[in-house]
């Protein structure tokens, strides 16, 4: 499985990326600039990545515009339905103000922060995400 993080915080980055090892390959960044490279690039190279982490808030390019960019370039490239990848956007908002910020819906689900494994495995697994080590 290949995973993909985009979170400015360094701190918050490293812990997703020790996290999400355990279930697959994982490439992070620190802006959504970065990510909608490295999307891209995937796309290029047809290694598209099964699951993208966002957070909303982010320098340079937010998590909402990250979204909407990525899910344009898969539909450039013709990656559609099933194939798309999925995306959990993250947030240090609770729902209800996420909810009353929320520019685009395209994407599978959120979870805010502070992380708790515990409701992160559960989210991965109803998504169809099994750890590997």
């Amino acid at each position: 499985m290949r995973i993909l993080i985009a979170d400015d915080d360094f701190v918050n980055r490293k812990f997703l990326e020790k996290f999400l090892s355990l279930y697959g390959e994982v490439t992070a960044v620190d802006n959504g600039m970065v990510a909608v490279d490295e999307v891209t690039r995937a796309l290029d190279e047809r290694q598209l990545y099964d699951l993208i982490c966002l957070d909303i808030m982010m320098t340079k390019l937010d998590g909402y515009k990250t979204l909407e960019a990525i899910r344009e370039a898969e539909k450039e490239y013709g990656v559609q339905g099933q194939e798309r990848s999925k995306i959990i956007m993250i947030s240090a908002l609770d729902e209800v103000a996420l909810d009353s910020i929320q520019v685009c819906d395209d994407y599978d689900a959120y979870i805010c922060k502070p992380i708790v494994i515990e409701k992160f495995d559960k989210l991965l697994d109803k998504l169809g995400f099994l750890k590997t080590a």
